[in-house]
């Protein structure tokens, strides 16, 4: 008998080494953005942004700060080994790829959170953690990153059968507690949205799209 998975779903996730002194310099400058109000904040969100919640523009990857240049760095460092990892490239084939994304970040606080959407025009999307926040006691959900399940119709039947499959074959959605220092990525189809958070700090991420041209070496330009 040779059991497999179809249409799996790639998630990665990584952990920057020693990240308290970066993070620091992290928090301080979203924290002072923050309060300037509007000159950061996303002048044409799309989504409902709730009290409780900061969202600045997308432009974040492009400020000179050198907090904001190590953990893009970082981030795009870990992103282009997924894309060789799950494409099979080699490294030749990876300097083909022209990179392209957007950052943001968002303060939560007490209440605060981020309803379910994807991102249609990219190919990959991460989540970095500054800060993660002090929940309340007892409030286990406070904060989650919350993944749904894309498989929309596995649970139409559900019986002891089906009921406790392992993780592989679950039709359950998936939550990701994200502490200061982690990143994770995935695919940017992939619906999420981040429970309300419960506590008296603040919980700060950053987070980005990226999409890819391809070098034509014959023209010697992207298409």
């Amino acid at each position: 008998m040779a059991v497999t998975s179809f249409f799996s779903v790639p998630f990665a996730r990584f952990r920057l080494p020693d990240a308290a002194p970066l993070n620091a310099e992290l928090r301080d400058l979203i924290l002072a953005r923050e309060k300037e109000g509007a000159r950061w904040r996303n002048p044409q969100s799309n989504m409902n942004i709730p009290n409780g919640l900061f969202e600045s523009n997308f432009e974040l990857f492009l400020w000179p700060e050198r907090c904001i240049q190590q953990l893009y760095e970082f981030c795009m460092n870990q992103l282009f080994s997924v894309v060789g990892e799950v494409n099979g490239y080699t490294r030749d084939r990876l300097m083909q790829l022209e990179l392209k994304c957007h950052a943001w970040f968002h303060v939560t606080r007490r209440n605060g959170q981020f309803n379910a959407h994807n991102h249609p025009m990219a190919s990959w999307s991460g989540v970095y953690c500054v800060q993660s926040g002090t929940s309340d006691a007892g409030e286990s959900k406070s904060g989650v990153l919350h993944f749904q399940n894309p498989h929309q119709h596995a649970g139409m039947f559900i019986d002891p059968a089906n009921e406790h499959m392992i993780d592989a074959y679950t039709s359950k959605g998936r939550n990701l507690v994200l502490s200061a220092g982690d990143l994770v990525l995935f695919p940017s189809w992939l619906f999420h949205e981040v429970f309300p958070f419960h506590g008296d700090d603040e919980r700060i991420t950053i987070a980005f799209n990226c999409w890819f041209n391809e070098r034509d070496p014959a023209l010697n330009r992207f298409k």
